[in-house]
């Protein structure tokens, strides 16, 4: 049987106009920006202008993903679709998708089969120019501060010592490191530099958290850029580019709105990575969708040990969020590779390699039950290889923990495909109360924090923290930062610092290389293992397989 591609069925759907969808989500037309016909972004001003009530918020998170695949924002995407078939009123909240992996290895993020959200090719790719407008800012900053120093530095910036990179958002790995302002006096102070890719740079992080344009500037003021000869930071605000910055943000900060195929609303804005920054769409969009609707279905990067617990730890921490269920997505494929099977061996059943690989599952359902104290399901995204076997046997695993497990057939049937894990999601919000608990508290130490994490989430026995990352620890301490929450950057293949740790790793120490301050974003970023804030691309990019013809028609977009 030939499968239609994700871009074929997204080029088969009849969009309605964005206007109808605003209407479906309760939105006035006074308060729509119209990108053409089907996209559309929202004046903040609705916010505090609207007297709805904050719906229910549902997180969907995931395993540890293998190349097998998982189906998160697929699953998030149908869940919803599969509630408003339900007779709910129901908003989505995504992030918006970086060109890098759409050029690289991983394709879009847009969701998948007949669980999308829509325009696909627009959302992929320009879309609004949300991330061109963060891009611009952050390389504005770059230019006012190197113009700075150009200009007789009188700050006394340390060239040796500046943190902030200029970005990009592409995977391009020979922008890593660079050496900027040759060619004589006039054209800059010669220095080492490097490039970030967009998702990865702390203006994303700030967009992402910020409550209003007026909490956006006063972030963006306080962003720290480097440090003087006697070590003393630099802010962002002391350049005075805040203000111009924030002109160049104006519009970006405002939740964009698009459709699922079966038209319901999606609120998509902002994209950081899970594993280099914090992983979750923005606050205001999530405000926004909650208040749009009776249930909100929200997703966070990677597995549920990057992704959930920084959208448990950081974002809800910082906007006053509390979910009400969490969906836990996991395929009877990716936990065989999790059990040591090889990629091309997934089609047969083996519960073996199922028993061996199910703790990663185990692990991530425990930490919502059981640390952050979540009403929690799991969603098994169903392939046709998988065997009544291998699924009854994830059920009975899953029960032992006392959560129940429910087929998902979205990528296959949409919202159809998604009903009873909608009922199961209703009922879960309903009858079930949670206790909200953090992983940690803010009170200690950024040792004690990070711990914590390492601890109580990823199953490991304690940190090693190099001299040079004890330093770094020291100084922003003696800064007061260690007050902040922390976010870790780490491999999303292992719960531990090693990629080639699958399933469900014990005794394992994680080694803390760098750590640093994201002071606009208000959080200490712990960088573990090798973590690359530049992805590269593959040996064969996707970009090899896009194509447009004469009519701008896109092909191989995945």
């Amino acid at each position: 049987m030939a499968y239609k591609t994700d871009i074929e069925i997204a080029q088969e759907c009849v969009m309605r106009p964005i206007t109808e969808i605003a209407a479906a989500a309760h939105v006035d037309e006074k308060y729509i920006e119209q990108y053409g016909k089907y996209k559309a972004k929202i004046d903040l001003s609705l916010l505090k202008e609207t007297d709805r009530p904050d719906g229910k918020l549902i997180l969907v998170t995931a395993i540890t993903p293998t190349p097998a695949g998982e189906g998160k924002t697929t699953t998030t995407i149908g869940l919803a679709d599969g509630m408003k078939r339900i007779g709910k009123d129901v908003t989505v909240a995504l992030r918006e998708p970086s060109l890098g992996p759409v050029f690289g290895i991983k394709g879009g993020a847009a969701g998948g089969g007949y669980a999308q959200v829509v325009p696909m090719e627009d959302i992929n790719l320009h879309f609004t120019g949300d991330f061109h407008a963060i891009g611009a800012a952050n390389n504005l900053l770059a230019a006012m501060l190197d113009n700075h120093i150009q200009q007789g530095n009188a700050l006394g910036i340390d060239v040796k010592k500046i943190t902030w990179k200029r970005c990009v958002d592409m995977n391009d790995r020979q922008l890593r490191n660079v050496i900027d302002g040759l060619g004589g006096r006039m054209q800059g102070v010669p220095r080492e530099d490097g490039f970030d890719i967009t998702v990865a740079s702390e203006i994303m992080a700030v967009l992402c958290l910020s409550s209003s344009i007026t909490d956006l500037k006063e972030r963006l003021a306080r962003i720290i850029v480097g440090y003087t000869y006697d070590d003393k930071p630099v802010t962002c605000g002391q350049l005075k580019a805040a203000g111009a910055m924030t002109a160049l943000l104006k519009d970006a900060i405002k939740p964009n709105l698009v459709q699922t195929l079966e038209g319901t609303p999606a609120f998509v804005h902002g994209g950081p990575f899970a594993n280099i920054a914090h992983g979750c769409n923005s606050v205001m969009a999530t405000k926004l969708a909650l208040k749009m609707g009776d249930y909100t279905v929200t997703e966070a990067g990677f597995g549920a040990d990057l992704g959930a617990e920084k959208f448990l730890d950081i974002k809800c921490r910082m906007a006053g969020l509390t979910p009400d269920a969490v969906v836990m997505v996991a395929t009877v494929r990716a936990l065989k590779m999790h059990g040591g099977l090889a990629k091309t061996e997934l089609g047969n059943e083996d519960l073996a390699a199922l028993e061996k690989g199910i703790p990663n599952l185990l692990r991530h359902v425990s930490n919502i039950k059981n640390v952050y104290k979540l009403p929690c399901v799991v969603a098994v995204n169903r392939f046709p290889t998988d065997t009544d076997n291998e699924i009854e046997f994830i059920i009975a695993k899953c029960k032992e923990l006392g959560v129940n497990t429910v087929l998902s057939d979205v990528w296959a049937k949409g919202g159809e495909g998604g009903i009873e894990l909608a009922k199961e999601v209703v009922r879960l919000c309903e009858e079930e109360q949670g206790d909200f608990t953090f992983s940690y508290e803010l009170d200690g130490t950024i040792e004690d924090k990070i711990e914590a994490v390492v601890q109580k989430v990823y199953g490991g026995k304690g940190i090693n923290v190099l001299p040079a990352a004890k330093k770094q620890i020291d100084q922003l301490t003696s800064l007061g930062f260690d007050k902040c929450p922390v976010c870790m950057a780490k491999t999303q293949y292992s719960f531990s610092d090693d990629p080639a740790k699958l399933g469900a790793p014990e005794d394992f120490t994680v080694t803390i290389k760098n750590v640093k301050v994201s002071a606009g974003a208000g959080f200490v970023v712990v960088l573990t293992g090798d973590i690359m804030t530049m992805p590269g691309l593959p040996k064969s990019p996707a970009a090899e397989r896009i194509d447009v013809d004469e009519n701008g028609k896109i092909t191989g977009l995945f």
